[in-house]
Order: structure tokens, then C-alpha cells, then sequence
């Protein structure tokens, strides 16, 4: 009689502890993915206010290991794929050209991309068809300038190469700023990653308890 008491006793004591187990997977699991998660998207909420574009945000991707599994043992992983510009607005820095005495720092009108990257006065020349001019000024910043264009109408705005009836009459003709020339620029903090980081890995407890509670009342 005691036998088969303790024999039954065994196997619920089994049985409920594989359950525990297995909810204290899936709470751990849940808990890193939900704090993985609020430190992605807050990480690019400060990218995209510091008016860097959502681009540059969506470098920022996390990823909870093990993958495709719940696991007491999970871990978060948040990173960049461009850690080197991301590098630079989290920590600030002094920029210098190492190919030239300037560095070209573009205008609204020379655009931010072309080909898939960021505007350079080499890409400008190459996709617009025509040189930029040099403008020395003794005293002030140096500018590269686009020589007869024509100001678009409308809400696109910028400037475009002039036509060839434009060019014949002179009508419209203008020269544009499009980029301004200088010997550095200092690039200020605008991130504050490890205030983020802090916050959510102290978030963590608390998301993994919730899901614990949640999963043992189903």
C-alpha cells in the first residue's frame, strides 16, 4: 500500500515538475524576446530623432538565442549593421578628410543618395554628366558649384540640368550650390546606448515573472 503511494506521488511530483520546467522555458524565452525587442526599437526611435533617417534606424536588429526554441537559458542579442556610423553619433568625432585637404558636406540640392549610397561629389558628377566647379573663398568655406541649371517648379523642388533650348536662349540658367567644402567636422553625440541598455536589461525580471504568471493561469 505505502509502495503504490510513493510510486504515484513520484509520478505527479515528475509530471508537474516537467511543467514548471517547461513554463519557466518559455516565460525566460518570451521575457528576453520582449526586452530584445524594446531595446531594437528604441535604439532606432534615437536614430530616427536624431534625424538620421530610418534607414540608418532599421541597421539596428535583434536576434534571441537559441533560435526557434524556448530556452532557460535565451539571450538577447541587439547590433547594427552599420556599426561604424552608428559608432560615430554614439560616441561623437572629429572627421578629416584623409584624401584631400576638404571634406564635401552636401546641400539640399546636390541630394542625399545616388547608386545606392551617400552623395559624393565624384557619384554627383558621374550621374548628373558634368563637372563641378571649384569656388576658393579666402576667409570662409570653399564650394562646389553646378553651372547652368534651371530651379524645377512644383514641390520636388532642387535643381535640374538645364535643356538645350535653355542652354541657347540663356533663359532660366542659374548656378547652384551643391556642396561646401572644409577642413573637418565634429560630429556631437546624439545616442545614449547604454542608458537604453540599462533600462532594458533591468526590464528583463519583470518581463519574464509576467509571462511566468500568464503562462501558469492558462
Amino acid at each position: 500500500m505505502s509502495l503504490r503511494l510513493a510510486a504515484a506521488l513520484q509520478g505527479s511530483l515528475t509530471k508537474i515538475m516537467a511543467q514548471e520546467t517547461k513554463a519557466a522555458e518559455q516565460a525566460v524565452t518570451l521575457g528576453v524576446r520582449a526586452a530584445t525587442d524594446g531595446l531594437k526599437l528604441e535604439l532606432r526611435g534615437q536614430v530616427t530623432s536624431a534625424g538620421l533617417g530610418q534607414r540608418l534606424a532599421n541597421t539596428w536588429r535583434g536576434m534571441v538565442f537559441p533560435q526557434g526554441q524556448a530556452s532557460i537559458n535565451a539571450a538577447g542579442f541587439v547590433f547594427s549593421k552599420a556599426p561604424n556610423i552608428i559608432g560615430v553619433y554614439a560616441h561623437g568625432a572629429l572627421l578629416r578628410s584623409t584624401k584631400g585637404l576638404f571634406l564635401a558636406v552636401p546641400l539640399p540640392a546636390a541630394g542625399k543618395y545616388a547608386m545606392g549610397k551617400k552623395i559624393t561629389p565624384a557619384t554627383w558628377e558621374q550621374v548628373h554628366g558634368q563637372r563641378l566647379r571649384f569656388i576658393y573663398r579666402r576667409g570662409a568655406v570653399s564650394l562646389l558649384v553646378a553651372d547652368n541649371m534651371r530651379a524645377r517648379t512644383g514641390k520636388r523642388g532642387g535643381f535640374a540640368k538645364a535643356s538645350a533650348t535653355a542652354m541657347r536662349t540663356g533663359r532660366g540658367l542659374t548656378t547652384a550650390i551643391m556642396f561646401v567644402l572644409v577642413p573637418q567636422v565634429t560630429i556631437k553625440k546624439r545616442f545614449d546606448i547604454e542608458s537604453a541598455e540599462k533600462k532594458w536589461n533591468d526590464a528583463l525580471p519583470r518581463f519574464v515573472v509576467q509571462n511566468w504568471q500568464e503562462i501558469s493561469e492558462k
